[in-house]
């Protein structure tokens, strides 16, 4: 049966056409995956099911019923998981009260609790009082992702329509989410994937439609498999990524982590960790979803205070708080969001923003700050006239480059990368490590990596530490952690990852 049936689509905005004469039925309890680059033309399409795009030609209908901007679907007909969870989010509110608030919208009071124990249970999340009662600030990305796939549920939609649902997530998240969505659709429920993730295409999809440019330009059941269009070899070619070759040990320290304790709340997320990061490092901090990575690394930035331990850039001793350290510590360490859409100040252009840097921490002139702000931009591929723009004007993929552009545009000592290539494609992933390799071969910069993708742990890093439940568990060469893990943890995430054989997904549902 057809839940979905988008015909012969044109978006444009401000005389730019964004999607162009795309064509595509959704089935009840089949996974389509829809896969191309950042920008092109995905989400666009996912909202026009919504009725929040602005339809030029064609048309959109949906359970049996015309979309368009003034006759979105009903309530509850369709699901939407955004690919950035934190804008889904309200940061007063509760998990717990608003998943109960969202259950009284759909059931009798007396099922709500039910509704709201299935939906965490389906989004691999706990149904405890201590996690439901929560702010969102106090989740991982990972965590937040699967918050927003709860809300969604609970109204058991007839089309779900999930964003980079796997972004930020670990090997064993992705797995459990990976199942979770065929059981959905098992459930008779269409699913439109919106991914980067080529691994989680070839798991799930009965149907995978790739765009380039607003355009499908190839569609089928196998188009991964056996790809004939250009752009689609082009796709599949760039998930290979060649390992880093090994930097000479610098000896030098950058920084070092001393007995760190930090944590939200009352609770406690990192216990007595340490860590020596020296120039020219090649780090990369592994873990499942909320195993404390991403505290460690906000630690370190300034971004989180800690409870106890010492903090030192080289000899001198880190103030916990980023508004107490000078200048040149603000420069010397400087931090790639994983929420990059977040980082940047809406209302200002991002070339603006670019420039700021390199004006406040280095001390250059605003005309020259903004000359080797436009220059590096355009190196990453965001030309001019894209640059000039705000944020939101610019797709993800772009923003996420931006991002490295201002970080990098500081000349800092110590660059952390928290998740930067979670929700991109693998094209533009690709162009991002070689950026990441070309800092790496012509400075001392050392680079601490923040991931659940052990591909590219493998293809930028030469160590790695592994942290669950925010303790370090295991450490050393990251060939060598990755071909023979010894703690459990390490095993679980490399076999979730692929890298040691398991049983294949059950496709049937």
């Amino acid at each position: 049966m057809t839940v979905a049936e988008v015909r012969n689509l044109t978006v444009s905005v401000a005389g730019r056409e964004l999607v162009a004469d795309v064509s595509f039925a959704l089935a009840a309890g089949e996974i389509t995956a829809l896969v191309g680059e950042s920008g092109s033309g995905k989400t666009t399409t996912a909202l026009a099911l919504l009725g929040e795009a602005p339809v030029t030609t064609g048309q959109v209908e949906v359970a049996g019923a015309i979309v368009d901007a003034e006759h979105p679907p009903a309530r509850g007909v369709v699901g939407y998981v955004p690919q950035h969870p934190s804008a889904a989010l309200n940061p007063v509110r509760r998990i717990g009260p608003v998943l109960r608030e969202l259950g009284r919208l759909y059931v009798d009071r007396n099922q709500v609790r039910e509704r709201t124990l299935d939906a965490l249970t389906q989004a691999q999340l706990p149904d405890g009082e201590k996690f439901l009662g929560r702010y969102p600030h106090q989740l991982s990305g990972g965590q937040q992702q699967r918050v927003v796939l709860a809300h969604e549920l609970i109204g058991r939609p007839q089309l779900l329509i999930a964003d980079e649902p796997t972004t930020g997530q670990d090997a064993q998240i992705r797995r459990l989410l990976a199942e979770e969505l065929r059981a959905v659709a098992g459930q008779g429920i269409a699913v439109l994937l919106l991914t980067h993730d080529l691994e989680l295409v070839r798991m799930l999809a009965d149907q995978i439609l790739v765009m380039h440019r607003g355009k499908v330009v190839e569609a089928g059941p196998e188009v991964l498999a056996l790809p004939r269009h250009e752009y689609t070899r082009r796709l599949v070619a760039a998930q290979r990524i060649v390992p880093s070759p090994a930097p000479p040990a610098s000896g030098v320290p950058v920084v070092s982590v001393r007995d760190l304790v930090a944590g939200h709340r009352r609770v406690d997320t990192l216990h007595q960790v340490s860590l020596t990061i020296e120039a020219g490092d090649q780090l990369a901090v592994v873990g499942r979803s909320g195993s404390g990575k991403t505290t460690l690394a906000r630690c370190i930035a300034g971004l989180h205070p800690y409870r106890s331990g010492e903090l030192r850039l080289g000899s001198a001793v880190l103030s916990p708080l980023l508004r107490r350290r000078t200048r040149e510590q603000l420069a010397r360490i400087q931090y790639v969001h994983q929420d990059t859409r977040a980082s940047f100040n809406e209302f200002v252009p991002v070339l603006d923003q670019v420039a700021r840097t390199a004006e406040r921490l280095r001390g250059l002139s605003t005309a020259d700050a903004r000359r080797e702000a436009l220059a590096s931009l355009e190196r990453l591929g965001i030309r001019e006239d894209v640059a000039t723009r705000l944020p939101r004007s610019l797709s993800g993929g772009e923003l996420q480059r931006s991002a490295l552009v201002r970080a990098v545009i500081a000349e800092p000592d110590l660059l952390i990368c928290d998740e930067i290539t979670s929700g991109l494609d693998t094209v533009t992933q690709a162009e991002l490590l070689d950026v990441l390799r070309d800092l790496q071969r012509t400075t001392d910069c050392a680079l601490m990596v923040i991931t659940h993708d052990l591909s590219v742990v493998a293809g930028i890093t030469h160590r790695v530490l592994i942290v669950d439940d925010g303790r370090i568990v295991e450490q050393g060469l990251t060939a060598e952690v990755l071909a023979d893990p010894g703690h459990a943890a390490t095993r679980a995430l490399v076999t979730a990852s692929g890298l040691i054989e398991e049983e294949p997904l059950d496709r049937t549902g």
